[in-house]
């Protein structure tokens, strides 16, 4: 896997209300970040996304894969920028 995403979705209107990805703009910008790190920072724009679209309380799918790694660290970047899951 080379890049990693992450959505916050309305399951009632199937609408994507915030998104980020390891390959957008000004993530990883210069610096060189581990998988881990950079996931860690995909979690916590994706929370500021949802944050800035009123959205507090989330769900967390991680879509069958386990919960390590870059997982957890999306994870708990999301946590840190004030999601709650």
């Amino acid at each position: 896997m080379q890049h990693i995403y992450a959505q916050v979705i309305d399951d009632d209107k199937g609408h994507t209300l915030a998104a980020a990805s390891s390959s957008e703009a000004g993530i990883a910008g210069e610096e060189i970040l581990t998988k881990c790190a950079l996931a860690d920072k995909v979690g916590a724009v994706v929370a500021q996304k949802a944050t800035a679209a009123g959205v507090k309380q989330v769900v967390f799918d991680r879509g069958g894969y386990k919960y390590h790694g870059r997982v957890k660290a999306l994870a708990e970047g999301a946590r840190k920028a004030g999601l709650d899951f």
